[in-house]
């Protein structure tokens, strides 16, 4: 029987909702590389106390890319699993677009952490069957048959030309690994509508049995976003429910050519924190900035982060690694292997 020791919980935004991490309890989280900067969020106190090593295993939700947004602003490892198999409960309002998993300074701590947490629980409605991966199975040295597709930009995001250099060059290990990789987006358009309005309507769940006082105090741009959602009628979230089911077969689809789909796990680096969207940007929303992750909550995909290099100016960057539904060893595997090849970065606040 394996046994941990629970040092506490780390820090989020109110109820998760932001891709940063800040809130009027506990103020601002930085990034452990630079503390005027932001670590991300949902879970950016998992992500930057990983990166200090403040603990060996950190969970994470990720219910847009609350796990994998954190772990390239830190330079840590962290995986979306497929949904269902790491159970939740009490359930998150955002249902069926938030999944638990590891974030950890590296892909076999994270096994380890998954090898105890991706078990059934009855308690959870939505909980899939037992999940037959062995995470702590020895990852391979080779990726010979490997079909990997990599995507710079899914065919309509914009992406820092240092942000790709790092990601070219980590997809070229892929190719020296013996994968067999193409270049092709998997040919969807953003689907921001889609995310956005099942979004707002599970934020909107928070507004019920909170006070008006309760309400008031709410962080400004949570309640803006819940009450939008209140605001929407049975037929827009049909509408978006009918898309999510187009986009989770075209995915499908696509990863019938493909083992794995590859991209940048963010098109830009870490910003100013406490602020939602990088000052001075033309970005509306923390959606805007994360254009490759909240598509595969939509999907339920495995998908995880894994640091590959840093920008031009010394900060991480993430590389995306997205398998087919209950592929998450082909995940895991390329993950793990990537990591073996690759130094470990560590902030300069963990060096001193």
């Amino acid at each position: 029987m394996r046994r941990a020791v629970v040092l506490g919980k780390t820090t989020t935004p109110e109820f998760g909702w932001k891709g940063v991490t800040d809130n009027p309890l506990y103020g601002i989280t930085r990034n452990p590389w630079q503390p005027e900067l932001t670590p991300g969020g949902s879970s950016g106190g998992a992500g930057a106390a990983a990166a200090l090593n403040l603990g060996l295993l950190h969970q994470g939700s990720d219910a847009g890319g609350s796990i994998r947004i954190p772990c390239s602003f830190t330079g840590t490892f962290g995986l979306k699993p497929t949904f269902g198999w790491v159970p939740q409960w009490p359930a998150s309002a955002m249902s069926t677009l938030s999944h638990l998993g590891p974030m950890t300074r590296s892909a076999a701590d994270s096994a380890l952490l998954l090898s105890v947490i991706a078990h059934p629980d009855a308690r959870d409605g939505y909980a899939g069957p037992a999940c037959p991966i062995d995470w702590l199975a020895a990852p391979p040295s080779y990726l010979a048959g490997m079909r990997i597709a990599y995507s710079r930009d899914l065919g309509y995001a914009s992406v820092a030309p240092d942000i790709l250099r790092a990601v070219d060059a980590a997809v070229d290990e892929l190719r020296a690994l013996g994968a067999e990789v193409t270049e092709v987006d998997p040919g969807f358009a953003s689907p921001k509508a889609t995310f956005d309005t099942l979004w707002h309507a599970g934020a909107s769940r928070l507004l019920d049995g909170l006070s008006a006082a309760q309400c008031d105090a709410l962080d400004p741009g949570l309640r803006a976003i819940a009450e939008h959602g209140k605001r929407l009628t049975l037929t827009d979230y049909l509408i978006a429910r009918e898309a999510r089911a187009a986009l989770v077969a075209h995915m499908a689809d696509f990863h019938r050519r493909f083992d794995l789909l590859v991209t940048p796990t963010l098109p830009l680096a870490p910003f100013a924190a406490g602020h939602e969207t990088p000052p001075g940007s033309d970005y509306v929303d923390w959606v805007d900035w994360t254009p490759f992750s909240y598509p595969f909550n939509l999907t339920q995909q495995p998908a995880a982060s894994v640091p590959c290099g840093l920008d031009d100016t010394g900060l991480p960057v993430g590389l995306q690694l997205v398998g087919p539904r209950y592929r998450d060893d082909r995940v895991m595997a390329v993950a793990r292997l990537l990591e073996t090849r690759w130094p470990r970065l560590t902030p300069p606040m963990a060096r001193a």
